[in-house]
């Protein structure tokens, strides 16, 4: 499982947390362990808590004493912090989106490459898959969904496509989603579409916007002043939130001020323009090109 992930601009994210002599840090992510082993490189590191919801990920536990697993998504965060009594924390890193290994292994028809039953749950234990979204979404929903998370132009003709294709077969596997809607791929750029079709699926499934507000909003309660909060994101509407956050205090980039002017917020910006990867991690790496990542420090 060493080939688990490729972690995208590691070094800058771990020289981002800033570490310290006896911090106590979180991967909100964990992956393949690919970050993790780069903090626990660092001895003066007292305590490193991994989450991950995924239990492929949770198999890749680097052998470190100094290593807590927690196995759950990382919107309860807090909640499992508290119980390892590890409040606060000096810094929190989340590489968000879908792990290398994630698209490649094919099992849980993550990408378009592998014809494979339709399922997308990053946990196994929750309820809606994909097949269950095309399938019983409506037309406006499903609309919905390719629009905001594919950010998609056709999205209300791929909607009807779908809901035609599935008054006939209901769709089940890779193929038939792809059967269904091929004739509204482009001539040209057609495995951007495809890709953007699969992400909009697996952000839905997986309810990623709504975990990330809720990651984002504990922050403000664990991390410690002087801390550090380092995110890095694929998507559009993903980097909009944590920019947002950053520099407003919320989601949706509302600026709350006191009665003398000041901005009320909990985090300072470190970077303030977004940090992308080099031309050499954009040759060996190609996942990089849509990274995004941003730093703050806790007031």
């Amino acid at each position: 499982m060493s080939s688990y992930h490729i972690p995208v601009m590691a070094i800058k994210c771990i020289d981002a947390l800033n570490l310290k002599e006896n911090g106590i840090y979180v991967d909100a992510t964990y992956g393949g362990g690919g970050h993790a082993r780069l903090i626990l490189k660092n001895k003066k590191v007292k305590t490193l808590i991994g989450i991950d919801q995924d239990e492929d990920a949770i198999k890749n536990k680097i052998k470190d004493k100094r290593l807590i697993m927690v196995h759950h998504n990382y919107c309860y965060m807090k909640h499992f912090l508290r119980f390892h009594n590890a409040i606060p924390v000096d810094g929190v890193l989340a590489d968000l989106g879908i792990s290398s290994y994630q698209i490649n292994e094919g099992s849980k028809g993550f990408s378009y490459r592998f014809d494979e039953k339709l399922d997308m749950r990053m946990d196994r234990s929750s309820e809606t898959s994909a097949i269950d979204l095309l399938n019983e979404y409506e037309t406006d929903a499903l609309n919905l969904v390719f629009k905001k998370f594919g950010e998609l132009k056709n999205s209300y003709q791929l909607a009807k496509a779908i809901v035609l294709y599935r008054s006939h077969k209901k769709i089940e596997t890779v193929s038939q989603l792809l059967e269904s809607i091929k004739h509204l791929s482009p001539k040209t750029g057609e495995y951007a579409f495809y890709s953007r079709v699969f992400q909009a699926i697996r952000m839905e499934v997986n309810h990623e916007l709504d975990n990330l507000e809720k990651f984002l909003k504990q922050c403000n309660e664990v991390i410690k002043p002087g801390g550090r909060l380092v995110v890095m994101s694929y998507h559009s509407l993903e980097d909009r939130y944590v920019k947002n956050f950053i520099n407003t205090g919320n989601i949706e980039g509302r600026q709350i001020k006191d009665s003398f002017g000041n901005l009320l917020r909990e985090f300072n910006p470190i970077n303030h323009k977004v940090i992308t990867a080099d031309e050499k991690e954009l040759e060996n790496n190609p996942r990089s090109r849509s990274a995004k990542l941003r730093i703050a420090e806790k007031i």
